[in-house]
């Protein structure tokens, strides 16, 4: 493949400079999104292929400028409406909670 998503190694991106002492989550949705993800695949509502299938499949802007966990998350709403887990209805109404500060 050779895709937006396949950009490990390739020159003229610049150096990869990691924050000294990362940690794992710097935000508590970036917790939540992973807690999502966990339950969703040990639940068996996809596995790894799709998973990946799923990141794969943002557009290259959104790739780009996205974070390792709106990754995820894009790849997890896409994933539990396609399979039946959630609507697109049910997946607006919480993003309107989110935004109102009701979680």
């Amino acid at each position: 493949m050779n895709g937006v998503h396949d950009l490990g190694g390739m020159h003229g991106f610049g150096p990869i400079n990691p924050e000294p002492n990362e940690p794992v989550f710097h935000h508590e949705w970036e917790r939540r999104v992973f807690g999502v993800m966990m339950a969703a695949f040990g639940g068996g509502h996809f596995n790894v292929d799709q998973f990946r299938h799923g990141i794969e499949r943002m557009g290259a802007v959104e790739y780009l400028s996205g974070s390792y966990y709106e990754h995820w998350l894009h790849a997890l709403e896409a994933l539990l409406q396609e399979h039946g887990t959630i609507t697109v209805d049910e997946l607006a109404s919480k993003w309107k909670q989110f935004a109102e500060g009701a979680h």
